[in-house]
C-alpha cells in the first residue's frame, strides 16, 4: 500500500494541501485563494471563517485523492502564515475579530510609544525580536482594546489566541487541542525564546492573560487527531512549522551556517545558527529555526515585506500583465533597467531598516519610461532588498557562501541569475519547489518514524539548478548605489 503524508500549507493569499510521499516527493495538491481586505491605510485583514473553509476544501480533496490512489496518510502536517492573528470564543468558536494579517501596520504608533519608554533592548533580549506591528504581541492588544467583547471574554476565560497553526489545529480537532509549536510561538513578541516559555514581563506589559495563549509544542510533536465528522477519517497531526522555518526544514538547512532565501508573498532569508542565539547589531531578527525533542536550534532571520506580493500589485493594480510569468518576457526584451527603482514599501520596509512609515517609491522616470521599465525594476527591488540583508548578515559577522531558495519567483531564470549577481554568492534551486510545505511533512514524518533523523530527511534534498555570479564588480557596484539612493529617497522617520 502507497503510504502518504499530507501537508496544509496556510499561505497569506491562499491555502493549499499537498499529497507527499515518504520521499518527500509531492504527488497531488489542491489550492484555493481566499479574499485580502484592506479596511484602511496600512491595514490587511482575512476572514478566519473563509481560511477555514478554503483549508477544509483542499484537505477533503486530497483526502479523496489519496482514496483514489488506495495510499494510506500516515500524518498530517501543517505550515502557516506566521505572525496573523486570530482571537476566537473557546464555548462557541467564533472569532471576534477578522484576522489581522502579519503586514498590517495599524499598531505602528504603539510600537512607538514602546520605544519611547526604552523596551526596545528588554524585549530584543527576551525575543529576538524588534519592537514592530509585524508581530503578534501587539496586535492581539489591539483586539483587547478595540474589540468590545473581547476584554470580556478574556476576563471570563473564554477567549483564545493564536496563529493560524493554532485556529487550524483547534478547528480539525473539534476543539480538543489547543496547541503551536515553538517557531511560530517565537513570531509573537509575548515569547522568551531563551526561557522558551512565554513572557510573563512582556505580557504584563501589554495586558495580555497567559490563560488566552496555547501551549507550545516541538515542531515534530503530538497535535491531536482530526475529528472524524470533519474530515471523514480520524488522522493524526505531527507536524507543525512557520512557514519560513518550514522552508529552511524543507531545503534541508541543519547545518550551522547554511542559508535559505524563500520568495513568496514576502521573501525571508534564514541563516542557521546551530544551538547559538546570535543577536544582530544590524536590526536582523534572532527567531526559532526549529524544535525537535525539546532541543532548539536558532536562525538570523531578515524580512522582506514586498516580494511576490509586487508582481501581484503589477497583475492586479496596475494591470501591466495579466500573468506573473509574462513578467520573465518582458524583461528580458530590455538591455537594462533604464536607471528605474522601485522600492516596494506599500506596507513599510522590513529588515534592515524596520520602517513602517516608509512608502513605495518610483524613482528615475523619464517620458521614455514604460510598463515594461516598472515591471523589471519590480522584480530587480527583490533582489537588492536581499542584498540589503545579506550585507547586514555580513556586518554580524556571517558570511553567506552560497542561498538554497524556493518560492514562486524562484522559478523565473532570469531573477535567479540576476539575484545570484546582485549578492555576489552562488543560488542553487532544489528539484522540488515545495520546500515549505515538505518542511512540515518531514517534521510530521519524523516523529512518526518515517524518518529517522535530520540526516535521513536530507537524503530527499535534490538540485535542479545553480546560477553562478555572473555581473561584474563595477556594474554591480553602480547598480546598487542606484538602489541605495532609491532607498534613501523612501525612508521616513
Amino acid at each position: 500500500m502507497k503510504k502518504f503524508i499530507i501537508s496544509i500549507d496556510a499561505g497569506t493569499t491562499s491555502n493549499r494541501s499537498i499529497l507527499f510521499n515518504i520521499k518527500g516527493k509531492p504527488i497531488y495538491s489542491s489550492q484555493k485563494e481566499f479574499t485580502q481586505y484592506f479596511p484602511k491605510n496600512g491595514w490587511v485583514e482575512h476572514d478566519p471563517d473563509e481560511i477555514w473553509r478554503t483549508t477544509l476544501r483542499t484537505l477533503k480533496d486530497v483526502i479523496n485523492k489519496a482514496k483514489k490512489l488506495k495510499g494510506k496518510i500516515l500524518s498530517i502536517g501543517i505550515t502557516n502564515q506566521r505572525e496573523t492573528t486570530i482571537l476566537w470564543d473557546k464555548k462557541t468558536g467564533k472569532t471576534v475579530y477578522k484576522a489581522i494579517v502579519w503586514q498590517d501596520r495599524r499598531t505602528e504608533d504603539y510600537c512607538k510609544k514602546l520605544r519611547k519608554q526604552n523596551k526596545d533592548t528588554s524585549i530584543f533580549n527576551r525575543t529576538g525580536l524588534l519592537i514592530d506591528p509585524y508581530f503578534s504581541g501587539t496586535k492581539i492588544k489591539w483586539i483587547l482594546e478595540n474589540v468590545s467583547n473581547a476584554k470580556r471574554l478574556m476576563n471570563k476565560k473564554q477567549l483564545l489566541f493564536g496563529t493560524i497553526d493554532s485556529f487550524l489545529i483547534w478547528k480539525l480537532t473539534k476543539g480538543k487541542i489547543h496547541a503551536t509549536d515553538a517557531t511560530n510561538a517565537s513570531r509573537t513578541m509575548i515569547y522568551n525564546i531563551s526561557s522558551n516559555k512565554w513572557d510573563d514581563t512582556i505580557l504584563k506589559l501589554l495586558k495580555i492573560k497567559k490563560h488566552i495563549l496555547p501551549e507550545v509544542k516541538d515542531c515534530a510533536d503530538d497535535y491531536g487527531k482530526t475529528d472524524p465528522s470533519i474530515t471523514g477519517t480520524s488522522i493524526p497531526i505531527n507536524g507543525v512549522v512557520g512557514d519560513q522555518q518550514s522552508a529552511t526544514i524543507g531545503q534541508c538547512c541543519f547545518e550551522p551556517g547554511s542559508l535559505k532565501s524563500t520568495y513568496g508573498t514576502g521573501a525571508f532569508v534564514l541563516l542557521n545558527t546551530g544551538n547559538k542565539k546570535i543577536y544582530s547589531k544590524n536590526r536582523l531578527l534572532t527567531t526559532i529555526a526549529y524544535r525537535i525533542n525539546g532541543k532548539t536550534t536558532y536562525a538570523m532571520e531578515g524580512s522582506i515585506f514586498i516580494a511576490g506580493a509586487g508582481v501581484q500589485w503589477l497583475r492586479d493594480r496596475m494591470k501591466f500583465v495579466k500573468k506573473a510569468t509574462e513578467t520573465e518576457k518582458i524583461i528580458k526584451k530590455l538591455k537594462d533597467n533604464n536607471g528605474i527603482y522601485l522600492v516596494p514599501a506599500f506596507t513599510g520596509l522590513g529588515a534592515p531598516h524596520w520602517n513602517a512609515n516608509s512608502r513605495g517609491v518610483l524613482s528615475g522616470i523619464t517620458r521614455d519610461t514604460s510598463s515594461k521599465e516598472i515591471v523589471r525594476a519590480t522584480i530587480e527591488a527583490v533582489a537588492y532588498q536581499t542584498y540589503d540583508l545579506f550585507e547586514a548578515m555580513k556586518h554580524d559577522g556571517l558570511r553567506p557562501r552560497l542561498v538554497k531558495v524556493d518560492g514562486g519567483m524562484v522559478m523565473n531564470d532570469w531573477f535567479s541569475q540576476f539575484l545570484s549577481d546582485v549578492v555576489n554568492v552562488k543560488v542553487l534551486r532544489p528539484k522540488v519547489q515545495e520546500t515549505t510545505a515538505a518542511g512540515a511533512a518531514f517534521m510530521a514524518g519524523l516523529k512518526i518514524g518515517i524518518y529517522k533523523s535530520l540526516k535521513d530527511i536530507s537524503k530527499n534534498w535534490q538540485i535542479d539548478r545553480n546560477f553562478s555570479p555572473k555581473m561584474n564588480s563595477k556594474k554591480r557596484n553602480i547598480l546598487i548605489k542606484g538602489w541605495s539612493t532609491a532607498i534613501k529617497r523612501t525612508l521616513i522617520n
